[in-house]
């Protein structure tokens, strides 16, 4: 669907010309093609500096095998800010197994291969070729877990600050509205970029630590985290803890002669600022160059729909969002989401379904307590795992109401949430009313929920509640599902070869999957990526909570078999399955019965008798409505054929 260019910000110097420019302020370098939405980082930023009176040029996707592109714009008059797109360069590229991906859901026509490794840091050292010391800040999601020193999956080593590497003035990190705002001020009045080193939720680069503004703590230097790993795990716990803008203070990290400098977080915007920040006049499309491409397919997943909150405190180690948008939750209004949806209903692509309202965990519309507002996050627990804080307020009304509101608007016939549900915050939900809006009103035919595993030790590394929790869950949502008439699934996103899950823990993950009667069609495996908990776990053997030692899946095979297991019924994965249930001295699982996963090998050695007393069987649970369905029609075909074979023989006899 094509929109007037001259609807977005420019992006050629045609672009400028017909808006009458001579100059501009600021150049945006992006990894992902220019889509003018609220969920591209890129678009926000861009929208906020010209909502603040500067000039603003966008160059996507620039080709940085030459300096050419980088100067096609010109010389912007105050500085460039550069990000790599909405994820991970490196995640852009390579799955958890290294292999290069043959698609980019954020390129034009999903073509792969339009923006570098590593992109940060290329194109801000082609912007160093081009316009020499002009000023350069970096940030997005890439630069701002990147910040410390931090192992680097692809390369298996400890790497440097990006910032170091990226030869940046200033790095922003977390969801920079508020840090990019006070630098573009300061630059706009003259002040030299060297001199802004106090703007919080910032990094900058000092010869000494005394240029820091704010209460600080020193970590282990780059050459003691590359040294040792219990220098890493010391280190990588205290950054996690002071990313809060409440209690957090200033870190800094020493790398060779110079001192990284990462000021405290910024603070969240409140309700009024995010409001303002998500209407903007976005086009809320794909640029029009795009057009004869194929379009920008991530446009498809977030057109119609609506974030209304920021920040999770659900600290799931193996996520990113902790160590970048933080912990602490913060909402918008009623009526600018309200505003939102009426506007999504004029597109004239629009067809009544709001696709989500929701977010990092939709439900999310507070802070968990009123102590996280006073004193900052817990240090010595998460809000909902293992078990839920006492102090946690877990009522659902608000959120409830936005969407019975949303439902009210002329035009939209259902509101979906697909963001993702914190199962075990909606249990602790005093009134339980919003599980039955949910079930009635607010699921596209299967609801996914992330259990991550069953075994206990596994999901504590994980930072999840244990699988009794799910299994409640579970059990209330088919009940409801029931009661109101609806045929609704429900989709478990599981994780293989997770620090802490040997290969007994995915046996029994194997058996548990075989109770319920799901086997997943597609399996996760961990993927260590920059600054979590998990991925220190991962690259030191030690759970930083805790210093103790943690046991890691690491080699390919090792990885192969837990994947395996959860795909056992795959013939490929036959083998595998085998070898796995030899090792564990599982053999149980092997043979004809309900509880086993594979029958044995032909020719081979018996299968060992089911473990437990005589006539014990796996323990029954319920399964989802599609399960009973499948088990109904494969149990009804066989009686049908015998039931035809018994009347053929009587007609025989007659």
């Amino acid at each position: 669907m094509s929109f007037d260019r001259d609807r977005f910000l420019p992006v050629t110097l045609d672009d400028m010309a017909r808006r009458g420019w001579d100059f501009y302020d600021f150049l945006l370098i992006t990894g992902d093609a220019y889509v003018d939405h609220p969920s591209f980082g890129t678009a926000i930023i861009g929208r906020l500096l010209e909502g603040a009176g500067y000039r603003v040029a966008v160059l996507a996707q620039p080709d940085w095998k030459s300096t050419a592109a980088f100067a096609a714009l010109g010389r912007p008059r105050l500085g460039v800010l550069i990000g790599a797109g909405n994820i991970d360069s490196m995640v852009a590229h390579y799955t958890a197994a290294k292999k290069r991906r043959h698609d980019d859901a954020y390129s034009p026509g999903r073509g792969a291969g339009l923006r570098p490794d590593r992109a940060t840091i290329v194109y801000s050292n082609r912007v160093r070729e081009v316009f020499g010391d002009i000023p350069i800040v970096i940030g997005g999601l890439e630069a701002s877990l990147r910040r410390f020193a931090h192992y680097d999956y692809w390369e298996d080593k400890v790497r440097r600050s990006i910032l170091f590497d990226a030869q940046a003035d200033i790095l922003t990190y977390g969801m920079g509205e508020t840090a990019t705002l006070e630098i573009a001020a300061r630059l706009a009045s003259g002040t030299p970029v060297e001199e802004i080193t106090d703007v919080r939720g910032t990094c900058v680069i000092g010869r000494y630590p005394g240029v820091c503004a704010y209460p600080r703590v020193e970590v282990p230097s780059f050459a003691e985290v590359s040294a040792s790993k219990k220098a890493y795990a010391q280190a990588n716990m205290v950054e996690y803890l002071e990313h809060d803008a409440v209690s957090g203070k200033a870190i800094v990290q020493k790398h060779g002669e110079r001192f990284l400098i990462v000021n405290p977080p910024a603070y969240p915007l409140t309700t009024a600022e995010l409001d303002r920040v998500a209407e903007l006049p976005y086009v809320r499309e794909p640029h029009p160059m795009y057009d004869e491409m194929g379009g920008v397919p991530a446009i498809e997943e977030v057109r119609f729909s609506v974030t209304h909150n920021r920040g999770c405190f659900g600290a799931c180690n193996f996520c990113s969002l902790a160590f970048h948008q933080g912990r602490t939750v913060s909402c918008r209004s009623h009526d600018s989401v309200i505003r939102e949806v009426k506007a999504l209903t004029q597109h004239p692509g629009f067809k009544g379904y709001i696709h989500d309202v929701g977010g990092p965990s939709a439900t999310f519309r507070k802070p968990s307590c009123q102590k996280q507002l006073k004193s900052g996050m817990c240090r010595n627990r998460a809000c909902l795992a293992p078990e839920p804080c006492p102090n946690l307020n877990a009522d659902h009304t608000d959120y409830m109401m936005l969407l019975r509101k949303l439902r009210e608007i002329p035009k939209v016939k259902k509101v979906f949430i697909r963001s993702g549900i914190r199962f075990d915050y909606l249990l602790k939900d005093p009134s339980g009313e919003f599980f039955t809006d949910l079930v009635q009103h607010h699921i596209s035919g299967q609801l996914k929920v992330a259990p991550e595993h069953c075994v206990a030790h596994t999901l504590d590394y994980m930072g999840k509640p244990h699988i009794e929790v799910y299994e409640r869950f579970r059990e209330k949502y088919f009940k409801l599902n029931r009661r109101y008439g609806k045929e609704q699934y429900l989709v478990p996103y599981l994780i293989s070869s997770h620090p802490g899950c040997t290969l007994e823990d995915a046996v029994q993950l194997a058996e548990w999957l075989n109770r319920q009667g799901h086997m997943p069609e597609q399996v996760q495996d961990f993927y260590p990526t920059p600054g979590t908990l998990a991925t220190c776990m991962w690259y030191t053997g030690i759970d930083p909570r805790t210093m103790k030692p943690v046991f890691v899946p690491k080699t390919p095979h090792d990885k192969a078999l837990q994947r395996a297991l959860m795909q056992w019924r795959k013939p490929q994965n036959r083998k595998l399955v085998l070898e796995a249930l030899r090792e564990t001295g599982r053999e149980d699982l092997i043979g004809y019965g309900k509880h086993c996963l594979v029958k044995p090998d032909k020719g081979g050695p018996p299968a060992r008798k089911p473990l437990g007393k005589k006539g014990d069987g796996p323990k029954k649970t319920r399964i989802d409505t599609r399960m009973r369905v499948e088990k109904k029609e494969s149990s009804a075909r066989p009686a049908r054929k015998k039931g035809w074979a018994k009347a053929q023989k009587t007609k025989k006899k007659g």
